[in-house]
């Protein structure tokens, strides 16, 4: 089903970025962060002024999270860091399975209590030796819990804006999982929510009506679908790997897109000169403000 909505996604920033990804807005700073996995780089776009800020990481970064001292929390390969946007510094925080040197950290959400979650992959994308897990901020440090297990590419993962359901996604085996979330941070009640048949699940995100948005990856689209996994007509994009949407602007309702030139033969670039750019586009149906990761009352710093 295509969607007749119009106002067509546009390039608003031609990054030509290998493996776009992670974008989340900042309403303070009426910013875009966002990610170059594969080129080692995080973003923030400021769309009213243009500008443009780059600060290259220490290794691949996934996805970049707001804490709510005003920092961030970013994952890496090896596990999560420090971000200080201020002094662009990038510091350990805490390692993810050091015990799996071929794993790596993918995406990762803020859910409405304020923990995150995100998952772990196979880098070379054949094995099942990802998993889910949630980190919260507790007795002045991080602590982390595992979740689930056995995907090849964990991707994802979202919260329903109500703050119970908790959407994940497994690219390669094109699937996307729903769990039941309790205010304690459980999950339980995994079920099969979608299955595409064109293009791969990338990354997902909710809007305020609790509708599931999901970038496809070699899919040239935004699927949607309603919380009772109805689909909804999807967006045409004008590039094939789709990877994550953010909604922001003051009104929310502008949906960022981030895309990616990986996979993509010399060929199929010349008739997608705008893979790897950052789009946008207006929508009817807002999203709802990115949440912070909750640090301790008491903690001063992470």
């Amino acid at each position: 089903m295509k969607t007749s909505e119009k106002n067509k996604p546009a390039c608003v920033l031609d990054l030509k970025a290998q493996l776009g990804e992670g974008p989340i807005w900042i309403a303070k700073e009426k910013a875009l962060y966002f990610v170059d996995i594969i080129g080692e780089t995080l973003h923030r776009f400021n769309p009213t002024t243009q500008d443009l800020t780059s600060w290259k990481a220490p290794s691949r970064i996934a996805f970049i999270l707001p804490v709510s001292n005003g920092s961030f929390l970013v994952g890496m390969p090896d596990g999560l860091h420090h971000f200080d946007a201020q002094k662009g510094a990038f510091s350990q925080a805490c390692f993810i399975e050091p015990d799996k040197p071929g794993n790596r950290l993918n995406d990762g959400c803020v859910d409405r209590q304020g923990r995150i979650w995100f998952g772990t992959m196979d880098d070379d994308e054949e094995k099942k030796t990802g998993s889910i897990y949630r980190v919260e901020h507790k007795e002045n440090s991080l602590q982390l819990s595992h979740w689930d297990e056995g995907y090849i590419v964990s991707n994802g993962p979202a919260v329903s804006p109500c703050g119970t359901v908790l959407y994940v996604s497994d690219s390669p085996q094109q699937r996307i999982y729903a769990f039941d979330l309790d205010k304690s941070g459980a999950l339980k009640g995994k079920r099969l929510f979608a299955t595409l048949d064109h293009g791969y699940p990338d990354g997902l995100v909710t809007d305020s009506q609790g509708n599931l948005w999901c970038g496809t990856f070699g899919g040239g689209r935004i699927v949607r679908f309603k919380p009772d996994g109805t689909e909804l007509p999807f967006i045409p994009m004008p590039v094939s790997n789709v990877t994550k949407i953010a909604f922001g602007g003051d009104d929310y309702r502008t949906v960022f897109v981030t895309t990616a030139r990986k996979g993509l033969s010399s060929e199929e670039l010349a008739k997608e000169p705008l893979a790897g750019g950052l789009f946008a586009f207006r929508t009817d149906i807002a999203g709802t403000p990115q949440k912070s990761f909750l640090l301790n009352q008491t903690a001063k710093e992470l």
